[in-house]
């Protein structure tokens, strides 16, 4: 009997433990939605997402951010981009691109 009451006892550690991670997750995601009901609905892109569309480095990322050249958010440890900012961005610097090859 003693052996099935410690097994039981460690059942319930593991169940609080799952539980209490569980709660965790749920709050990140909640957080996430707040930080994108903020953000007027508009899609959020992070570090990785941007790099991948733009095709760049995390650190020439952080040299655009260092620069001011596009707007971003911090928040929960993470740096999020609005995706109409982004859109924005790379049209400002499309029109910037064009004038320049207009020059050579």
């Amino acid at each position: 009997m003693e052996e099935r009451e410690k097994a039981e006892k460690m059942l319930e550690k593991l169940q609080e433990h799952i539980n209490s991670r569980f709660d965790r997750i749920e709050n990140k995601l909640d957080r996430m939605i707040n930080v994108k009901d903020v953000m007027g609905g508009d899609e959020l892109l992070d570090n990785q997402d941007l790099c991948l569309l733009l095709g760049i480095t995390k650190r020439s990322l952080a040299r655009y951010r260092q620069k001011k050249l596009i707007p971003y958010y911090q928040g929960e440890r993470k740096t999020y981009y609005k995706a109409s900012e982004v859109r924005e961005f790379l049209k400002k610097n499309e029109k910037q691109t064009e004038q320049y090859n207009l020059l050579k």
